[in-house]
């Protein structure tokens, strides 16, 4: 099993632009275009291309935020965005890359904690989520979404 992520580059771009979620799922996630958009305008945005057997199946964008708070005296490590493209949903691949994005982020960051944030009524990304340890904080982002954290 080879899983890799990628951060976006002008080599991977085209491709990063094509991923997409299904119609379905449109409201509760930014098109990868905004989301590279909202990179290009903060520089704690780490977008990539998330890769299963060499071929580019989802989409991620995480980072360190300074956002200081008694538990977190050095900033949040967050998992902003996360997607499995349309064409490869349904076959396991999310619980694989959320899986090596967490150990990734715990590597990359030395962090106790990650977070993100999610509409409560995204029943699949939730159930996912609660499956890897995640639960609600009790706090809600800047667009109403409820805060989620696993501790590591």
């Amino acid at each position: 099993m080879n899983i890799e992520i990628k951060a976006v580059t002008e080599e991977n771009r085209e491709s990063i632009l094509s991923l997409h979620v299904h119609k379905s799922q449109i409201s509760y996630i930014e098109s990868t275009k905004q989301c590279l958009e909202d990179a290009s305008e903060c520089q704690y945005y780490k977008p990539a291309g998330l890769y299963y057997e060499g071929e580019l199946v989802g989409f991620a964008m995480y980072g360190w935020f300074p956002e200081f708070d008694e538990e977190n005296k050095n900033g949040r490590v967050w998992l902003d965005r996360f997607f499995i493209d349309e064409r490869f949903q349904g076959q396991g691949l999310g619980s694989m890359m959320l899986e090596a994005l967490i150990h990734h982020l715990a590597e990359q960051y030395t962090c106790n904690r990650i977070y993100l944030s999610i509409f409560e009524n995204n029943i699949h990304a939730l159930r996912l989520y609660q499956k890897f340890g995640f639960t609600f904080n009790g706090e809600l982002d800047f667009n109403g979404e409820k805060v989620m954290v696993k501790e590591l």
